[in-house]
């Protein structure tokens, strides 16, 4: 079933889709650089977390848009604070990749 909601994600999750092929292109790049051992898991496991919160976001929004297509206050929330994880996680990633990127290209 992981399998599955794999190619399913890839397939039909745009958001999730971009941040893979990231974590595909800038995996390497961490043992390319001279990362020590800590800073190259904080690099990994932050775009990690960041694909897992897109997912539980995206589950979240599948499941509302099974339970009804009516818009409604509580529903509309629902997805604001899924795509709100998503961002503070991005940002997060955003932080580690610059505090340990910084001293090695300047």
């Amino acid at each position: 079933y992981s399998y599955k909601g794999l190619i399913s994600a890839l397939c039909h999750e745009t958001a999730f889709r971009q941040e893979f092929i990231a974590f595909v292109l800038l995996t390497p790049l961490v043992f390319w650089i001279d990362f020590i051992a800590f800073e190259r898991f904080i690099l990994i496991v932050s775009m990690v977390a960041v694909m897992v919160v897109e997912l539980i976001n995206s589950a979240i929004e599948s499941t509302l848009d099974r339970v009804s297509t009516e818009l409604h206050p509580l529903a509309g929330r629902a997805k604001d604070y899924g795509s709100l994880a998503v961002m503070l996680t991005l940002f997060i990633s955003i932080a580690a990749w610059t505090l340990f990127l910084w001293p090695k290209i300047s």
